[in-house]
């Protein structure tokens, strides 16, 4: 149960993030939903109820997550649980050789910006909040989560700024935790397999089972809800700590 728990969940208008708000509020828990103001945040948030608001947020910029958190704590009275899941993906050869062209390297650092500075920068921010929390009977005062992906351990061609960010957020995950061990807060990430994301369900349906098939068992794309119940499991069991678990059914990318 997550009754009483106030979550912050980044990415949260859609696929695994959404999955995540709302097992946190079905659990008990309220959360705010971090996302784009072109996202459909206020729409989903007055789907699932007062126990969720929506705050546009980019979260690459330090005022917007300083904001959302102030509202966090103004409308809930603190924190105790924060979720990256936002991220924006990109598919480009380090070369391409026929066309005589290099990965753009803005292109590169977008994607660390978003993925890599803005799970950082959520992480270093919701922290100081989580920190105000009186501490559990384990000296617990919160939980932060993390997304990775199974590209961090093998990425594909053409995944070089994707794979990079993502290794990226599993690399600091032991560092962090054990900065923030003395404050009671947890930290884990989650590297998650093929899920059915909107960006996946877009695929055309051939593509789908394929992909389904590259996945030894279940020979499925994963349910946003089976990532959800990992955040869930990560809340509630306090000796999970400074690991990254992947959660792909035992698929390993091809190149």
């Amino acid at each position: 149960m997550l009754k009483g728990l106030v979550s912050v969940v980044t990415g949260g208008a859609s696929g695994l993030g959404r999955a995540t708000v709302e097992r946190i509020v079905r659990e008990g828990g309220r959360a705010v939903i971090c996302d784009l103001p072109t996202s459909q945040g206020a729409k989903v948030a007055e789907e699932i109820g007062d126990s969720v608001i929506f705050v546009p947020t980019d979260v690459s910029s330090a005022g917007d997550v300083e904001a959302a958190l102030a509202l966090c704590k103004d409308k809930f009275g603190g924190l105790h649980v924060a979720v990256n899941c936002a991220g924006i993906g990109l598919a480009v050869k380090t070369y391409n050789h026929n066309k005589k062209v290099s990965h753009s390297l803005d292109d590169f650092m977008r994607v660390q910006k978003v993925n890599l500075g803005g799970a950082f920068n959520m992480i270093r921010l919701s922290a100081a909040l989580i920190a105000e929390n009186e501490p559990n009977v384990d000296g617990e005062r919160g939980v932060i989560i993390n997304t990775a992906s199974i590209a961090a351990f093998d990425g594909r061609i053409g995944q070089a700024a994707y794979a990079a960010s993502k290794g990226a957020i599993i690399g600091m995950t032991l560092p962090i935790a054990r900065d923030l061990s003395p404050l009671g807060i947890r930290v884990c990430t989650i590297a998650p397999g093929l899920f059915r994301t909107p960006l996946m369900l877009a695929l055309p349906q051939k593509v789908l089972s394929f992909l389904e098939k590259m996945t030894p068992f279940p020979q499925r794309l994963g349910d946003p809800d089976e990532y959800a119940k990992m955040v869930q499991e990560i809340i509630t069991n306090p000796m999970m700590n400074g690991s990254t678990i992947r959660l792909d059914g035992a698929i390993r990318l091809a190149p």
